[in-house]
């Protein structure tokens, strides 16, 4: 259900509107959720554009962060906050960088990104330059990780290509002015940035890579140990490139295997436009599988992790192709909509082409977006509604998945081109049961990305990995969310935290919030 406007968020994107197309105004911003005050309730912040003909003032586009009120409505506290940029944004991540027990912010934009230190009073301090951290590059999607497992979370930023406005280059179809293709412009490596651990970071963009690794059109990021051996491990969705597989040796290195462990092409061998993307356990076999977003008539890919080493295209059988060929994804995500104990997926959809339809007639630029049901057995089913939430037909963009109204399910904020971003409520969600998991790291990062956490009911079992990135320039609610189905008891929960550390407990309740603290206590949080 569309809540947006009984929540109170106002928020309405702007790529700038120059009526040039230029280049960097079709990517859109995005947003997501993250407790920024430690009240239990998870806020919201969206991220804006800005107008490039420099005729700034007091009312420019601006970022804004929402206070969760926990009545179901939001109030904009971005002035008192802090993190009101008028920069050229795009997409942010959060995570403790510094190990202080709260949540901070990195946005990245087209120019210089920033780093915004919770001071734990519910102000931000933006610490960009003093930590080193202001990647100069047209940063799009990021992520917080801990790449070496050493209790600091690093920065991973995808980059998508070398421009300035001021020479922006006319592309044209069929005589038709459109934005160009992402090979108008030369791409850019991304860049690596690592905890020093004393709040400072290093940039390590070229020791991590592959010194042959020719730069991408970077978009879409996502980490978890695909490969089970203990350490994080990155995918990247590249514009029309073949996409990145970074695995992760331990050793301070990546290597980039995409081709050899069958995610680099879809399955007939072709690059495709990739946007967003996550991983994710469909099929509840303690394997990361992956999925990623992609531009009309290629359809979204579902990648199955065959044995952690190698992955299958199952794009065609999983029956998310016929529906997904005719649309253009975005944001994308694997998550538990109905709390029956599979991983569904939703995708925000929208044209990049303001003028589509003039070159196809069939074609719309605002879009429906697509939610996909997991039925259990390797298929998905596209849910159709007649809801205002699911029928909503925007330019949409980014896509966040959290529990908002703590209601025991989870619900969707989706970012819009030149549109108001849309918050839908879950509202069939918690006639299934559930548990929520929120973690403490103590020698781990305080954050718990990358611990890995395992649920079992009677003979089913459901595995997650901690993080907050995935999606397209997005970020999502740090707790793990598990539904069970009908399930009144939680027989096993597990969590194998980054440092090797095992917390285990029988016997839970459902229905109900945890808190893990590291190598200490699993405590019950209530609703």
């Amino acid at each position: 259900m569309d809540v947006t406007e009984s929540a109170g968020i106002q928020f309405e994107h702007t790529d700038g509107r120059s009526g040039k197309r230029l280049f960097n105004e079709f990517l859109g911003s995005g947003g997501g959720f993250f407790d920024y005050d430690g009240d239990g309730d998870i806020d919201i912040y969206l991220i804006n554009g800005a107008i490039q003909n420099g005729n700034l003032d007091n009312m420019s586009p601006h970022n804004v962060l929402y206070r969760n009120d926990g009545d179901g409505t939001f109030t904009d506290v971005t002035k008192a906050a802090g993190v009101g940029s008028t920069a050229y944004g795009t997409g942010a991540t959060v995570g403790d960088y510094d190990n202080d027990g709260d949540l901070d912010l990195y946005v990245t934009n087209f120019g210089e990104d920033q780093l915004y230190q919770n001071q734990g009073d519910g102000t931000f301090k933006d610490v960009t330059k003093e930590a080193g951290v202001g990647n100069q590059e047209w940063g799009t999607s990021c992520v917080f990780v801990d790449i070496d497992n050493e209790g600091h979370l690093d920065i991973y930023v995808a980059n998508y290509a070398k421009y300035n406005p001021e020479e922006d280059k006319p592309c044209d179809e069929r005589g038709v002015q459109v934005y160009c293709g992402p090979h108008a412009y030369p791409a850019v490596h991304d860049t690596i940035f690592l905890s020093n651990g004393d709040r400072t970071f290093t940039d390590v963009s070229k020791r991590y890579r592959p010194s042959d690794l020719a730069p991408m059109h970077g978009l879409g990021v996502t980490f978890g140990d695909y490969d089970g051996d203990g350490d994080m491990d990155l995918y990247v969705a590249n514009d029309q490139d073949p996409n990145f597989l970074f695995q992760n040796d331990g050793k301070g290195k990546f290597l980039e295997v995409a081709l050899i462990s069958g995610v680099c092409y879809n399955d007939m061998g072709k690059e495709e436009a990739g946007m967003g993307t996550d991983f994710g356990d469909y099929n509840n076999d303690e394997k990361l599988d992956i999925t990623v977003s992609n531009y009309q008539t290629e359809t979204n890919t579902l990648y199955h992790n065959h044995d952690s080493s190698f992955f299958i295209d199952r794009t065609i059988p999983s029956g998310i192709a016929e529906i997904t060929h005719g649309y253009l994804g975005w944001g994308i995500k694997f998550f538990d909509y109905d709390n029956d104990g599979y991983q569904d997926i939703f995708v925000a959809n929208g044209h990049l082409m303001d003028n589509i339809s003039v070159l196809e007639k069939h074609v719309s630029y605002p879009q429906k977006n697509l939610l996909f049901r997991n039925l259990g057995d390797g298929t998905f089913a596209n849910v159709l509604s007649d809801t205002d939430g699911l029928s909503l037909k925007k330019v949409s963009r980014g896509a966040a998945i959290g529990d908002y109204d703590n209601d025991g399910d989870l619900d969707i904020l989706v970012t819009n081109c030149n549109q108001r971003a849309d918050l839908l409520q879950n509202t069939v969600g918690n006639r299934n049961n559930w548990i929520q998991i929120q973690l403490d790291g103590l020698k781990s990062n305080r954050s718990g990305f990358g611990a890995k956490i395992k649920v079992v009911t009677g003979d089913h079992v459901q595995y997650r990995e901690v993080h907050s990135g995935g999606s397209y320039l997005s970020f999502h609610d740090i707790r793990a969310h598990f539904g069970v189905g009908k399930v009144e008891q939680i027989d096993v929960l597990e969590v194998r935290w980054p440092s090797g550390q095992i917390d285990k407990k029988t016997g839970l309740d459902v229905n109900q919030r945890y808190l893990v603290i590291e190598g200490r206590k699993i405590i019950q949080l209530g609703n």
